[in-house]
């Protein structure tokens, strides 16, 4: 039987895989465990992106998750240059987001549900900014081009009313 933590993770694994293949993504399963990325999605011809997947779960206003790897003896990892985006499941709601690696402070993800109380604007990453349908599958291949381009809620929100095709 499986522990609670992997089991939490293969849901949330399922739930991004899911959620991309119902977009009509072609996906990837890498093979065996050690990997760095859970999927592979096949973004227009010969662009590979490395999703890592994870379980959020709610604090304060905010959908959080952990933004780097368990420690299997070699201390927490970042994700960075290993994974492209996170996958991140929020079961409350149902809700798969993406979010670039470099979008997200090293240790812990990050994004709003509520506005903020002292109406802060300024480095508050909305969760509706990430919303797995605000990506279309040019922004996805804008990640393995320049993964740069895409860091900051004001790129992303370009494909805002977007969806996937």
């Amino acid at each position: 039987m499986a522990s609670p933590t992997a089991t939490r993770g293969n849901t949330g694994e399922a739930a991004v895989l899911n959620a991309l293949v119902r977009r009509n993504l072609p996906v990837l399963l890498p093979f065996g465990d050690g990997h760095s990325y859970d999927l592979v999605v096949n973004i227009e011809g010969d662009a590979f992106l490395r999703v890592q997947c994870k379980m959020a779960w709610r604090r304060g206003g905010c959908i959080t998750f952990r933004a780097r790897t368990s420690d299997h003896g070699h201390g927490p990892q970042s994700y960075v240059g290993v994974a492209d985006i996170f996958g991140v499941y929020f079961p409350p709601s149902d809700s798969v987001y993406l979010v670039p690696i470099l979008a997200v402070a090293a240790f812990e993800g990050r994004l709003r549900l509520d506005p903020t109380r002292n109406n802060q604007q300024r480095g508050v990453r909305l969760a509706a900014d990430y919303e797995i349908d605000r990506w279309t599958p040019e922004r996805l291949s804008e990640l393995v081009t320049d993964p740069s381009q895409t860091s900051s809620t004001a790129n992303v929100s370009q494909a805002a009313g977007s969806p996937l095709s």
